[in-house]
């Protein structure tokens, strides 16, 4: 049951960062169509969120019983990363911006292991170390080193606020109160959609944008079959299994395996809008790739032992520690 679930885990892990890579490929053709990128955010999060009402009224006690879950998944983890990654972008080069957000698997790991004080496993933080040197090379960051310093820290708010998003998604996984993700997502969305209504003015988008085509690559595309991509794909499917894919890995390995979203933007860029690959990215994907490898092999091999790195099997709490103490029966029960 565990391998299963270790398993299934890395596989919704990897479909989520599959489905969040498309989100650009989707958008970038509708915002050089003059959709403004704050426009187009809220649009992705305000049609999920349309979406998934059925699914918030279906789950409405969670409004009673994770109120607070509720409101910090949806300002941080779905409008917090949205809008100081934008911000960010506006001042510094996209690369440096996307580089900075994807450091937050990084900074979950410091704050697991020097704010909480709970150990993690050597492959988990090296498969973050990797991650991050693949990154800078993917968007090759050194074309961009004369940096603004309200940018760098907007990117820096973005690592954060994605950080978060692995905690918040693993909260509530243990116990008997479990949260459902369906449910958490619905009203994440609903929430930050009220956030970005105010950061966007959505009454201000061009509509008729909407209502043409968009050149992606050499072809004519429905604009609107773009934005339900974007919708429906990159971000409701997209957060559903990450947020399953956390719960049955850890928020420390799934934020690493999350670092191949931008390996898959870049791949899918290349494939369907012409935007060809440069050897530093090719590599840059490999030691991402390599690094997404090493961090979930920490869920395999020796144990660590009562106190020692987590081996990632069995219980976890809202950072992904296994307590000391728990018995393997507990932990095949409770998994």
């Amino acid at each position: 049951m565990q391998a299963s679930g270790k398993n299934a885990g890395l596989g919704l892990a990897l479909v989520s960062a599959c489905a969040f890579g498309g989100s650009g490929v989707a958008a970038k053709p509708l915002i050089e169509a003059g959709l403004d990128p704050l426009h187009m955010v809220w649009l992705r999060v305000a049609g999920a969120a349309l979406v998934l009402s059925p699914l918030a009224w279906r789950h409405r006690d969670l409004v009673r019983r994770k109120p607070l879950l509720l409101a910090g998944f949806g300002l941080v983890a779905v409008a917090g990363v949205q809008a100081f990654y934008f911000a960010s972008l506006s001042r510094i080069p996209v690369g440096v911006a996307l580089l900075l957000e994807y450091l937050g698997p990084a900074l979950l790991l410091g704050y697991i292991r020097f704010v909480q004080r709970k150990p993690v496993t050597r492959a988990a933080a090296a498969g973050a170390a990797v991650a991050v040197v693949g990154l800078a090379c993917v968007v090759e960051i050194w074309a961009g080193l004369s940096l603004d310093p309200l940018g760098v820290l907007l990117g820096l708010a973005a690592a954060c606020c994605q950080a978060c998003y692995f905690v918040f998604a693993d909260q509530g996984a243990d116990g008997d109160d479990v949260p459902d993700p369906l449910g958490v997502i619905a009203y994440g969305m609903i929430v930050g959609t009220l956030v970005m209504t105010v950061i966007a003015r959505p009454w201000e988008i061009d509509w008729q944008v909407l209502g043409g085509q968009a050149a992606m690559g050499g072809l004519s595309v429905p604009a609107g079959v773009l934005l339900a991509w974007v919708v429906l794909i990159a971000t409701v499917f997209a957060y559903l299994t990450g947020v399953v894919s956390v719960r049955r890995l850890s928020p420390q390995v799934a934020g690493v395996v999350a670092c191949l979203e931008a390996v898959i933007a870049t791949v899918l860029a290349w494939v369907l809008l012409g935007e060809h690959l440069s050897t530093w990215q090719i590599v840059g994907g490999g030691l991402v790739l390599g690094g997404a490898f090493i961090a979930q092999s920490s869920r395999s091999g020796g144990a660590g032992g009562p106190g020692g790195p987590v081996e990632l099997v069995g219980v976890v709490d809202v950072v992904g520690v296994v307590e000391p103490g728990e018995s393997a029966e507990a932990d095949r029960v409770r998994a």
